[in-house]
């Protein structure tokens, strides 16, 4: 690595003001899973590395206007084994089980890990489809970004310099819902997807037809893919076959994967359309 001033601010308040000092010279650093390699790779050299360590209140887990908020400091680890997060949102824990090792979900940030933007990361598909958002927040205030907005290219997102993920907010699942993640991976179990997929639905059990459906796909593109056309199909439809095969169909067409060690670029799509399954929630009544 190069040489670098290491600044452990206290509070917000001194993170923004060392931000401002460096500019853009300067990275925040929380559990480094990723800067460290990056920095040592020489494929980032910032002068000033700002931790995030010492700031107090940004990683509880709790109910907040009906949902779950999630201190942007809170660990995969923490995330993970949860009570609260397992009680309401299982299937957001079980996709944060599936993420490396035990050691990096130990360190792992759940901001640090969504402000990375790697779009091979198990966590955005879930939250995507969760409707999730995140608080960015900066010397000039906060602000409320969708996730399904927050991704804008490779290793890139909409966040500003000097803006920090303080929170993630999940919304309570509406009645009737269930919720799942897989990930399809040919090598070993903490490697990164070949293919991952999230889905959220809502029944009707009026109508007996799905009311909503919210669905993402991870490792295939650039970015995160929410994959709106093949909601569109299933969204008040009857719970059939073919309906999901048609939806499969229309997932396959709106990945753009690359080639990697891990699939070619023609495979993916034949894994981001097969119908969902993996770990579940049950629907709630």
């Amino acid at each position: 690595m190069i040489p670098f001033e290491y600044r452990t601010p206290k509070n917000l308040k001194e993170v923004n003001a060392t931000l401002q000092e460096f500019g853009s010279d300067a990275k925040l650093i929380a559990g480094g899973t990723a800067l460290v390699i990056m920095m040592k790779q020489r494929l980032v050299r910032p002068s000033c590395l700002v931790s995030l360590r010492s700031v107090r209140g940004l990683n509880a887990i709790e109910l907040k206007n009906g949902g779950i908020s999630i201190g942007g400091l809170a660990t995969h680890r923490e995330v993970e084994g949860s009570s609260l997060i397992r009680r309401r949102l299982p299937m957001l824990a079980e996709t944060y089980h599936h993420v490396a090792t035990l050691r990096i979900r130990n360190m792992a940030t759940v901001g640090g890990g969504l402000a990375h933007a790697d779009p091979n990361q198990d966590p955005p598909p879930s939250l995507i489809a969760l409707s999730a958002t995140i608080k960015a927040t900066s010397v000039n205030g906060s602000r409320m970004i969708p996730l399904d907005e927050f991704f804008k290219d490779y290793y890139e997102s909409v966040l500003a310099q000097d803006e920090i993920i303080t929170e993630v907010m999940v919304p309570k699942l509406a009645p009737n819902t269930g919720a799942a993640y897989i990930k399809f991976l040919p090598r070993t179990a903490d490697d990164y997807a070949t293919v991952s997929a999230a889905a959220v639905l809502t029944l009707d059990k009026t109508k007996k037809t799905i009311a909503d459906v919210r669905i993402a796909l991870g490792s295939v593109g650039v970015t995160p893919i929410r994959a709106t056309a093949a909601e569109a199909v299933l969204r008040g439809q009857p719970l059939k076959a073919d309906g999901f095969a048609e939806a499969g169909e229309k997932a396959k067409e709106a990945v753009d994967p690359v080639s990697d060690f891990r699939g070619s670029a023609a495979y993916r799509p034949s894994r981001a359309g097969k119908s969902p399954g993996g770990h579940s929630s049950a629907i709630e009544s």
